[in-house]
């Protein structure tokens, strides 16, 4: 059967975060994203931002990102009820702001709350944004810790390319599938 991308089930904003203002992102225009997929499952993915998730007219779509990262769980052989993702910001900015305090504040009122309350076995950090975020330190990037199982915040994590990056140079498939491998092997053998 040819793999056909999807809309994972959105998980809903819990009612005392849906109107948070502190990080600024609110005036941008865009509604907060918890996260999607399955909240119970082992593998939480991070990534920077939620991105778009509905078109102008506001009917849903599955953009590039998720596009690609389907493809790839697909490929590798995995469940994608085993994935739950969410992100860094929880709305998508549209124009400049803070993002250093923007992406602080949301980590540590926003993520933080996902993991104490989701417990996932493993992470999966898509993207410089979220590796620097999560790792807590900005000189790190996918390229240097990819391909390995690092210990943050008490989670097993690994690293991989962003979708969209993949997407755009499509030499990284290659790598992006194998890190999908990794996390498989990984949680295969937990």
């Amino acid at each position: 059967m040819p793999f056909c991308p999807r809309i994972w089930p959105e998980d809903p904003a819990p009612a005392s975060e849906r109107d948070y203002r502190e990080c600024g992102l609110d005036r941008h225009g865009t509604r907060m994203v918890w996260g999607e997929g399955n909240p119970e499952a082992p593998i939480m993915v991070i990534l920077d931002n939620p991105g778009a998730r509905e078109d102008r007219e506001g009917d849903p779509f599955v953009c590039g990102t998720r596009q690609t990262f389907q493809q790839a769980i697909a490929e590798t052989g995995l469940d994608d009820k085993l994935f739950y993702v969410t992100y860094i910001l929880k709305r998508k900015p549209v124009r400049k702001y803070d993002k250093e305090q923007a992406r602080d504040i949301c980590m540590r009122r926003h993520l933080d709350e996902q993991l104490e309350t989701y417990r996932p076995d493993l992470i999966l950090c898509l993207g410089n944004v979220a590796v620097q975020s999560f790792f807590g330190n900005p000189e790190l990037d996918v390229k240097g810790l990819r391909g390995s199982w690092h210990r943050v915040n008490g989670y097993e994590t690994t690293v991989a390319y962003h979708p969209l990056a993949v997407r755009r140079r499509p030499n990284l498939y290659k790598l992006f599938l194998e890190d999908m491998a990794l996390v498989k092997n990984k949680l295969e053998q937990d």
